[in-house]
């Protein structure tokens, strides 16, 4: 570790900050490119690489045949969606949506729709869809809703 100096006032900082950035930089001097100051703007935030997330998501809930076995339902998408993206509530699950610019459904609309997530019929599309990827054969499990385990039978 080097010591510059010691500074009693400002301008004897000045100098030693100069000094210890020529120390750092070993002796070299700058590359001067003249492109003048550096500009502070302030820039509106147009997009985020969250997008390309939710992109990969929803192109994997396809793929996995989710969106064929719950007959294009976009809530229960939604939700999915959410919940591999930040495990919560089904209400904060829009929360998450929005914070990664997805528009979502009302709180009303989730609500509405929930417990037809429950009802067994519906509940073993999806868990078929997965028994498929994974060469589970007639039975399988499907993780869903803070971790209970439900088996179904198709």
């Amino acid at each position: 570790m080097n010591q510059v100096g010691k500074a009693s006032d400002s301008a004897q900082l000045k100098l030693l900050k100069a000094k210890a950035s020529q120390v750092i930089a070993g002796g070299q001097g700058g590359l001067e490119l003249g492109l003048g100051p550096p500009v502070r703007a302030v820039l509106p935030i147009t997009s985020n690489r969250m997008a390309h997330l939710v992109y990969a998501l929803a192109r994997a809930y396809g793929q996995l045949g989710f969106e064929a076995a719950t007959q294009g339902d976009e809530v229960f998408r939604q939700l999915v969606l959410a919940r591999l993206i930040e495990p919560t509530s089904k209400q904060d699950s829009l929360r998450v949506l929005g914070e990664v610019g997805v528009k979502t459904v009302s709180h009303p609309t989730l609500n509405r729709r929930s417990p037809v997530y429950a009802a067994g019929e519906f509940r073993e599309r999806p868990a078929q869809a997965c028994g498929e990827q994974a060469l589970l054969g007639p039975n399988a499990l499907v993780l869903f809703n803070r971790s209970v385990l439900m088996p179904t039978s198709t």
